[in-house]
């Protein structure tokens, strides 16, 4: 299980046991969410220091520091395969997609308004992401990026 907060921390616990395996600190700003790997030992933390930060969860190190967003980081989520991560941030609506393994930014899409989710479709073909005001749409970018 891993848990996210304001005080700027991502946990990873052992609910078996009860007890807290990993405490990590590398945020400037809290943490807005986080999101599971589908295929690798890898945690992923959105920030509201404009940043995505990868850790593994075996040694509750990051492992990479994705850091092209100018605002608060309020969604992420890695593709069906994990290959990529999108992440969306606010106020500046940007969409980001990144390589899940190297940290390399492939995509961008600027929205109209802050992007409050991003999700992938099951195939990973396409993105959805939710914009706030002053528009408050939902839009669906298709992927043409294939690793």
């Amino acid at each position: 299980l891993a848990s996210c907060s304001d005080d700027k921390t991502a946990k990873v616990w052992d609910t078996d046991a009860g007890e807290l395996l990993h405490d990590m600190r590398e945020h400037k700003k809290e943490i807005y969410t986080l999101k599971w790997a589908p295929v690798a030992p890898l945690l992923a933390t959105a920030s509201f220091d404009a940043t995505v930060k990868l850790w593994d969860v075996e040694t509750g190190r990051c492992v990479r520091t994705l850091n092209q967003h100018r605002d608060a980081v309020y969604s992420v989520a890695f593709s069906p395969d994990g290959k990529l991560i999108a992440s969306g941030s606010s106020p500046e609506g940007m969409l980001n997609i990144w390589e899940a393994q190297s940290g390399k930014l492939i995509k961008q899409y600027k929205g109209g308004g802050g992007i409050f989710d991003v999700s992938w479709d099951r195939e990973g073909r396409r993105v959805a992401a939710c914009f706030g005001e002053p528009k408050n749409v939902v839009a669906v970018v298709d992927m043409d990026v294939r690793m």
